[in-house]
């Protein structure tokens, strides 16, 4: 398997969907297959249309307030010594999170293809929030799938999505988490996609809503590019891009316009959710072996218990509770274009609580454990090293958890 030059790699996939010819495609039901072409052709249309485009362009900046900022972690960066730490805040992003280009995408193409409807599916509650803001911005109705267990752990995001208009449909099978929450969106959308679009929210799935989801975040990386160069002149010769990665949207948007790099100048790193350190449950099916499987539409690595089942996953994130990953995370795996590596629930809360300390930023527990393994590489670096975090979320959604976990 080899990465090609100057594609994206959300296109760098064989006629069948699959990237490396063994991770993705499209595994649907038959009355699933004519929405997904229709999908699928809409889209390859709509992202060579320079009138969409426009369109996409202005709501990234007039509505979502792109670009987002670049800032150095002077602070953290003198504490620990070593690498530079900086980091790229898209919390700033109209709503908190990267969820919010995708979910904006979303409902423009549901737009575009005369459809009222829009579904998805939510675990940390990002997605959904941003697709019920989509939904009110765009005229459209809006429903969220979200696992019971979710909804009383993400208070804040629901409130926000029930302001903006949207029905949260609670799912009670399973673990009451991410995974049945994608399960039963799908189930509906079955059953209702003549007049509704569905919006996935992470580069998981059936093939198109990979390309899609990647697609719309891709434009964190076109940013930081154009940064890097207004800060440092040039790319500078040793970077380190860290993020977390559960479906892995944030990722491949803050890593797309660098993979084409040297892995020598540009390293991508991605941090799993390792679960509580005395539990052995967890939601790291890149860094703890998991084996190939097939969940929600796409073959990946998947948390699999001995019989080949799906296993429930453990993780104080409720964004990166999700047992497995996207197929492109599983084919940059082995192509070794990125290293993957977990922090476990204690490493998140105390990188919390380092980089509230020293700076004035508020990341949530999911970019958390991103800033866990900058901290921990850090010292051991040269200052010449530039480790960029992605800090993708703000803590508001998590203030509930915090308050009990951190007593504060």
């Amino acid at each position: 398997m080899k990465l090609k030059k100057n594609i994206p790699l959300i296109d760098q996939h064989d006629k069948y969907g699959f990237w490396g010819g063994k991770f993705g495609g499209s595994f649907i039901p038959e009355t699933l297959k004519k929405p997904v072409e229709d999908l699928t052709i809409q889209f390859e249309k709509l992202r060579k249309d320079k009138k969409f485009i426009e369109k996409r362009d202005f709501y990234f900046k007039n509505y979502i307030g792109t670009p987002t900022s670049l800032i150095k972690l002077e602070n953290l960066s003198n504490h620990l010594g070593g690498a530079q730490i900086w980091a790229k805040i898209v919390s700033e992003a109209n709503g908190g999170a990267h969820k919010i280009y995708n979910a904006t995408v979303h409902a423009l193409i549901c737009k575009a293809m005369g459809k009222k409807f829009i579904v998805g599916d939510t675990g940390a509650g990002y997605a959904g929030k941003m697709l019920s803001m989509a939904a009110k911005k765009f005229g459209l109705k809006c429903k969220i799938f979200m696992g019971a267990k979710d909804i009383k752990r993400q208070k804040p995001n629901c409130d926000a999505m029930r302001k903006n208009g949207a029905e949260i449909i609670p799912v009670y099978s399973g673990s009451q988490t991410l995974v049945d929450a994608v399960s039963e969106c799908m189930r509906y959308w079955v059953s209702n996609c003549d007049n509704t679009h569905m919006c996935v929210g992470s580069t998981v799935g059936p093939n198109i809503f990979v390309k899609i989801c990647g697609w719309s975040t891709s434009q964190i990386s076109r940013e930081l590019k154009m940064q890097l160069r207004e800060k440092f002149n040039k790319i500078p010769k040793k970077i380190k891009l860290v993020n977390c990665v559960g479906g892995g949207s944030s990722a491949y948007g803050f890593w797309s316009e660098f993979i084409d790099f040297e892995k020598k100048q540009i390293e991508l790193i991605g941090v799993e959710a390792g679960g509580p350190k005395k539990s052995k449950l967890h939601a790291a099916p890149l860094s703890r072996g998991a084996k190939l499987g097939i969940l929600h539409g796409a073959a990946a690595y998947c948390c699999q218990n001995d019989e080949g089942q799906i296993n429930e996953t453990e993780s104080i994130s409720a964004g990166l509770d999700y047992p497995s990953v996207s197929p492109i995370h599983c084919f940059l795996k082995d192509t070794k274009r990125a290293r993957y590596t977990y922090a476990t629930d204690e490493d998140a809360l105390n990188a919390y609580k380092m980089v509230t300390k020293f700076e004035n930023l508020n990341p949530s527990l999911e970019p958390c454990h991103a800033f866990a393994e900058a901290i921990k590489i850090a010292p051991e670096l040269s200052e010449e090293t530039v480790i960029i975090v992605n800090s993708c979320g703000d803590a508001q959604k998590d203030r509930d958890i915090l308050k009990k976990r951190l007593r504060k």
